[in-house]
């Protein structure tokens, strides 16, 4: 049996709401990850089965290794359909806001997310949540906003709801949130919770495949000249980090998804405890990602050197700056935490 996450009370709002709203849209965070679109799309096959008017907004496309989902074709991209999307917001009686814990992180949707008269709902587990939300959701204890999508769908319509493709959505947001469960997943519930899944007819092994056996030769390429080219090792601060200019993503074509994962690779290496990669997506536009082991806090560090936040061991954030002052203030970054790097307790 589940230990209880997500409270009664908020259980009972979120039934009142969804009995008497007309229209709902789940929306979440720009640049949506496994997670992100994992449980958009589990909560709207639940809430579709249930009979609701629901559409799912994502402020920009998600890579291409997540196209497989069901009903990924029938998300709506706010960079691309802006005029539809705002009617969406506007009209809309509940916001679901899945895996983000400030309207910021929406990007360009967040100032139409503010403006709507929609109750909006969090859901998700990232630690700080902001109070911009009506009905606030927020569980850092959990694994991924998916197993949150998990009980909450189980809660209000009971197991039956989570039929093989929400089962599939709802597993996919857990495997990638948790790096194919190496970290974030210590707890038994997480893995109740698969074996439910797992009843429903899923093929675990089939969708680590599909997930992270389903990318690009230009990733393959990259990937080798990162590893030989790009990587610098501080062994002093037991920290390494990756450095991509515009230039050379566009020498390797790299199309959305290429880069994933790239960040967590330097921990393989004995000893490492901090890693971070500095993707420059637009000239003067720096993308800040971060992960760590053990108890070193990578979120302080976004939080104090690179406009982010997240989670404890995997973080991010980004700059407006050149590559050369981002890396200027990673060093930074580094000298500040050494004591927390170098701490071998």
């Amino acid at each position: 049996m589940l230990e209880e996450m997500i409270s009664i009370n908020n259980i009972a709002t979120v039934r009142d709401l969804l009995d008497k709203s007309g229209r709902i849209v789940i929306v979440s965070h720009k640049n949506p990850d496994g997670d992100a679109v994992g449980s958009s799309l589990a909560l709207y096959h639940c809430l579709k089965n249930a009979g609701k008017n629901v559409d799912v907004v994502l402020p920009n496309a998600f890579p291409e290794f997540l196209s497989w989902l069901p009903s990924s074709a029938d998300v709506l991209f706010y960079d691309t359909e802006k005029e539809r999307a705002c009617e969406l917001f506007m009209s809309a009686d509940v916001i679901f806001c899945l895996d983000f814990n400030l309207l910021s992180r929406a990007g360009d949707a967040a100032p139409v997310i503010a403006e709507s008269n929609a109750v909006k709902v969090l859901l998700d587990h990232h630690p700080f949540p902001s109070d911009e939300f009506c009905v606030s959701m927020s569980h850092p204890d959990a694994c991924s906003t998916s197993e949150l999508v998990y009980r909450l769908v189980t809660s209000l319509y009971g197991i039956d709801a989570v039929t093989y493709d929400v089962a599939q959505c709802i597993y996919t947001g857990m495997m990638t949130d948790t790096g194919a469960f190496a970290y974030a997943s210590t707890r038994k519930d997480i893995y109740l919770i698969i074996a439910e899944l797992l009843a429903k007819g899923i093929d675990k092994d089939k969708i680590y495949r599909r997930v992270f056996y389903n990318y690009s030769l230009s990733r393959m390429r990259l990937l080798g000249y990162v590893m030989n080219e790009k990587l610098k090792v501080y062994n002093k601060y037991n920290a390494s980090l990756i450095t991509l200019t515009h230039d050379e993503l566009m020498r390797f074509y790299v199309v959305k998804g290429d880069t994933e994962g790239l960040v967590n690779m330097p921990l393989q290496i004995k000893g490492m405890r901090f890693s971070c990669f500095l993707r420059e997506e637009q000239p003067g536009k720096i993308n800040v990602s971060l992960r760590s082991v053990d108890d070193f806090p990578c979120n302080a560090v976004a939080a104090k050197f690179f406009n982010g936040g997240g989670h404890k061991n995997a973080s991010g954030g980004e700059l407006r700056c050149t590559m050369k002052e981002a890396v200027e203030l990673f060093s930074k970054a580094l000298q500040d935490f050494k004591a927390e790097l170098t701490d071998n307790g």
